[in-house]
C-alpha cells in the first residue's frame, strides 16, 4: 500500500462521502473513487458499504482507518526526526509537563550540561498527556513520563523517581485536618469532584468532575472549592497555605520515567539517558 492511498482511505473513511473527502484532499472526486476501489481489488476486501445515499466503513475497513492512522502517523514523525537529526547544531528535544518533576529536571539538566560532550538541550514545558503525544510525533527526541497518568507502551524507558500521590483540596474543608483519605473516600467527597482531564486525541471523559487543561486552572479551581486533585507528592509541597495536602497511602504511586522511541539511535539521546541513570540509581 502507499502512503497516498491511505491518506485517501482515511479521508473517505473520516468523512464518509467521497464529495467532502475529494475537498478536503483538493483533488477531483473520479480519481478519488478509482484510489479506494484499486486499494479493496489489492486488499482482497470491501472496505466500504455504498448505499444509494450513504456510505460506511465496513469491519475490514474499520481496520484499516486504525492501522491507516498509525501507519501515517508513523511516517510523519519519521519525516520530522530525520529533519531535525540534520539541523545543525543539534538539539536534544526533551518535553516534560509544566510543574511536573522541577526538582528532578533541574538536576538532571545541570549533570548533563556539566559534561564536555553534552549537546544542548531545548525544553518543551507542556500540559498533561502532551509530552507523549510529542515524543510519539516526532516533536521530541525523549520525555519525563509519569505512570500511572501517561501511556508508555512502545516506548523505551528507564524508572528515575517513584513518589506517593497525595489529595489537594481547600484549606478550608472540613476533610482538611484529617491525618489522611483513602482513594475510595477521594473519589466521593461531596462538592469536590476530582477532575477530568483530556486524552490523547483531546476529548474528555464522561464524569462529574470539571474540565481541566493545565496544573495552573487546576490549582485554581481546588482553591475555589470546585475540586480537588490527586498530585504526585513533589507538586502538592509546593503550594501555599490556601491548600490542604493529604496523603492517600492506596493510592498508586507515581513513577517517573524516561522515555524515548523504541528505534532511537541518537547518540545524544543515550547519552542523556545514561546521565539520569547514573544520577538518579546512585552508580
Amino acid at each position: 500500500m502507499e502512503t497516498r492511498e491511505l491518506r485517501y482511505f482515511v479521508a473517505v473513511a473520516e468523512e464518509l462521502h467521497f464529495g467532502r473527502a475529494a475537498q478536503r484532499l483538493m483533488i477531483s472526486q473520479p480519481p478519488l473513487s478509482r484510489a479506494i476501489q484499486q486499494l479493496e481489488r489489492r486488499l482482497g476486501v470491501i472496505l466500504l458499504d455504498r448505499g444509494a445515499r450513504t456510505i460506511a466503513l465496513t469491519e475490514a475497513g474499520s481496520v484499516l482507518l486504525h492501522e491507516a492512522r498509525v501507519a501515517l502517523e508513523a511516517v510523519e514523525a519519521a519525516e520530522r526526526r530525520t529533519r531535525h537529526a540534520a539541523a545543525s547544531p543539534f538539539r536534544v528535544r526533551l518535553a516534560t509537563k509544566a510543574g511536573a518533576a522541577k526538582e528532578l529536571l533541574s538536576r538532571l539538566l545541570d549533570s548533563y550540561a556539566a559534561d564536555p560532550s553534552a549537546a544542548a538541550i531545548e525544553v518543551l514545558l507542556c500540559g498533561p498527556g502532551e509530552p507523549e503525544n510529542l515524543l510519539r510525533s516526532g516533536r521530541a527526541d525523549v520525555a519525563l513520563l509519569q505512570l500511572p497518568y501517561d501511556l508508555t507502551a512502545g516506548l523505551e524507558t528507564e524508572e528515575l523517581h517513584t513518589e506517593q500521590q497525595v489529595l489537594v483540596l481547600p484549606a478550608a474543608h472540613p476533610l482538611a485536618s484529617r491525618g489522611q483519605l483513602s482513594i475510595t473516600e477521594v473519589r466521593t467527597i461531596p462538592g469536590l469532584p476530582l477532575p477530568r482531564w483530556p486524552g490523547p486525541d483531546g476529548s474528555y471523559p464522561e464524569g462529574a468532575g470539571p474540565q481541566v487543561r493545565d496544573f495552573t486552572q487546576l490549582i485554581q479551581l481546588i482553591m475555589l472549592g470546585r475540586a480537588c486533585a490527586l498530585l504526585p507528592e513533589s507538586l502538592g509541597t509546593t503550594l501555599g497555605d490556601d491548600y490542604a495536602v493529604l496523603p492517600v497511602p492506596d493510592a498508586a504511586a507515581v513513577i517517573t520515567v524516561m522515555a524515548w522511541p523504541a528505534h532511537s539511535k541518537s547518540r545524544a539521546v543515550a547519552d542523556l539517558v545514561s546521565a539520569a541513570l547514573r544520577l538518579f540509581s546512585g552508580s
